[in-house]
């Protein structure tokens, strides 16, 4: 396990209990990783979105909401905000502790 799984799993962990990550999706939570290293508490549900994207192409290239953040009806926006809040709090939680 690298330090970029264990971020990824802290993530994984802060989501509200209500949210199901897609099957599949441990190569996009490395990606929201990458998110939380670079951006931490600055991450907006755009950065997801697009982290989302990078990953969905590979998944599914046709995928309907494969477009830019501020082309998305409010709903499927929506679907980014619990993501974000959650690296926010790894970010917030995770300290001065390097990985």
């Amino acid at each position: 396990m690298t330090y970029l799984d264990r971020l990824a799993h802290l993530i994984r962990s802060c989501l509200p209990s209500d949210v199901e990550p897609p099957a599949d999706s441990d190569d996009l939570f490395r990606i929201y990783a990458v998110l939380l290293q670079a951006k931490g508490e600055q991450v907006t549900d755009e950065d997801v979105h697009n982290a989302w994207c990078a990953w969905m192409q590979s998944v599914n290239s046709s995928h309907d909401a494969l477009i830019p953040y501020e082309d998305l009806a409010p709903e499927t926006r929506a679907e980014d905000a619990p993501y974000a809040e959650a690296i926010r709090a790894a970010a917030r939680g995770r300290g001065p502790q390097k990985w």
